[in-house]
């Protein structure tokens, strides 16, 4: 089931099956190489439907903080949540997702995560391998990494709430989705997250 609030219903196939995985040819001439590029918000919607996953999405004004995400959402029911890309200094790749209000300790994840030591990764490579911009940070991107280079992690906590909400591809809309469902969602896309108990910092 697909359903817009904010811009009227609408289905969620036609057109946008053709944009589930566009291709296009960069560098120009006979040297130039075809690659895939990111999926758009309703070539996510038409995936998300031919998994049979349902799914709600509320429009609003572009959001870049937690804090103007709730002032738009208005009273949005479930768990409202924040995605954190991350690298570790031995170059790996993670998706961190969590609640809102989870104040992440990064080192302790680490440190739980048997990982090296995290910092934030830079929008530059958000883009090249998630193919989102910085304030649009979802699980949902991990469908651009078809390469499988980021690790998702996620909550324990956050997955006992239903409704699950999260951007989908673009920071204007808040897609709700079961967590059962985004589980489903990650294992199609590649990505079987890693749930665990996300140590918080005391400040």
């Amino acid at each position: 089931m697909h359903i817009i609030f904010g811009g009227g219903a609408r289905k969620g196939r036609g057109r946008q099956d053709r944009a589930c995985s566009p291709l296009r040819r960069v560098g120009g001439g006979s040297h130039g190489k075809t690659v895939t590029a990111p999926l758009t918000p309703d070539a996510l919607f038409a995936r998300l439907d031919a998994l049979g996953i349902a799914h709600r999405t509320h429009t609003h004004a572009p959001v870049f903080t937690v804090e103007e995400a709730k002032a738009l959402r208005g009273a949005l029911p479930g768990g409202h949540c924040k995605s954190l890309f991350l690298k570790d200094k031995k170059g790996g790749l993670w998706l961190v997702v969590a609640l809102e209000e989870c104040r992440v300790n990064l080192k302790a994840l680490a440190d739980r995560l048997v990982a090296p030591r995290f910092s934030f990764g830079s929008a530059e490579l958000l883009v090249a391998v998630l193919g989102v911009k910085p304030g649009s940070v979802t699980p949902f991107a991990a469908i651009n990494d078809r390469e499988a280079r980021v690790t998702v992690v996620l909550q324990r906590a956050m997955l006992e709430h239903d409704p699950l909400n999260y951007h989908p591809l673009e920071n204007d809309r808040t897609t709700a989705i079961a967590p059962g469902d985004l589980l489903r969602f990650l294992e199609a896309s590649g990505h079987r997250p890693r749930i665990v108990e996300i140590p918080t910092r005391a400040d």
